[in-house]
């Protein structure tokens, strides 16, 4: 059932759109984006061509409309109603690349994945990015929640940042603008990144790729890799792992329809084939209560949740906190 109409926001935009070279979609199905492959519709998505053509899109794009940007949906749960407005999604083509920019310094574009930034450093002896092999993600994602993993993070590496705002203007932020904490950053929420500067330190090419092979084999054998997942599904609490928060109110391997907790990690959400964004947002909510009631601990969400609910499918949050 269509959820959305994304005809009518395009024709909305009226002759302007002959201008972009890239790619609009209407009613375009985020269960093909995400990893989980649950949820609705966006009611239109762009794929720009590269960061002009962002920009002539967003100053076309009125105000009102309501405006989403997703990277490569590893870490995303599209509710099932969908996603009025807009979605930007950046391409591989124009919004992928990564390359040198200096003494131990590489410039990556938002979609280019986590594991590429670590694979090149390690060609050029950069060391402190071998984290980066372990986060199946993009760098666009990486900087905005300040990702991490195998004891690195972004705010670690990053030096400044590219973003277009809602208007289409271009700002340069630096880390100390981003306001970096643990999995969170303060930038607006209205920015696009486009592309980040890293920088590095020199480092010995064999011991880099023993890093990595490490990060890679503790990923293989402890996190659910082939299974439909979003990564991490919460936050971990200060002085505390939130899988063993889960394990031990007896959350590890917890189905609601289709949906469960993997038996093998345990902050690991799964699709096991059928569920609904609906079952995995109540899965999540579940385990959040389950927690709270057996330690006291208050669970936070890492997985982003977007868009709206169907009708008489609504998730309420358990402990009297929002879902946003």
């Amino acid at each position: 059932m269509k959820q959305v109409d994304g005809e009518k926001l395009l024709a909305s935009l009226g002759p302007g759109v002959d201008q972009l070279r890239g790619r609009l979609t209407p009613n375009a199905p985020m269960d093909r984006v995400t990893w989980f492959q649950a949820g609705g519709l966006a009611e239109l998505m762009f794929q720009p061509h590269d960061t002009d053509d962002l920009v002539t899109f967003l100053k076309l794009l009125p105000e009102e409309v309501p405006l989403t940007v997703v990277g490569v949906g590893s870490n995303l749960l599209v509710r099932d109603g969908g996603i009025p407005g807009v979605v930007v999604r950046l391409s591989a083509k124009g919004f992928g690349q990564v390359e040198l920019a200096g003494e131990n310094r590489i410039r990556a574009g938002a979609i280019c994945p986590d594991k590429h930034i670590a694979a090149m450093a390690m060609d050029h002896n950069i060391g402190g990015f071998h984290f980066y092999y372990g986060i199946p993600g993009s760098i666009g994602g990486a900087v905005r929640m300040n990702a991490g993993a195998n004891g690195g993070e972004t705010a670690e590496r990053l030096v400044e940042v590219e973003a277009v705002d809602r208007k289409g203007n271009i700002h340069v932020l630096t880390k100390a603008d981003m306001g970096y904490s643990y999995r969170h950053s303060s930038a607006p929420e209205g920015l696009i990144f486009t592309s980040a500067l890293f920088e590095g330190y020199a480092g010995d090419k064999a011991q880099i790729r023993t890093d990595m092979d490490a990060v890679r084999h503790h990923r293989e054998t402890v996190q659910p890799v082939k299974e439909k997942t979003g990564g991490s599904t919460f936050k971990n609490p200060a002085g505390h792992s939130a899988w063993e928060l889960i394990d031990q109110a007896g959350c590890r391997g917890l189905m609601i329809g289709g949906a469960q907790m993997s038996s093998l990690h345990c902050n690991f959400m799964i699709n096991i084939g059928h569920a609904t964004a609906y079952d995995l947002e109540y899965l999540g909510e579940t385990v959040r209560q389950r927690v709270f009631e057996h330690s006291g601990i208050k669970l936070d969400w890492e997985i982003k949740r977007l868009g709206i609910f169907m009708p008489g499918r609504e998730v309420k949050p358990f402990l009297g906190v929002t879902t946003e």
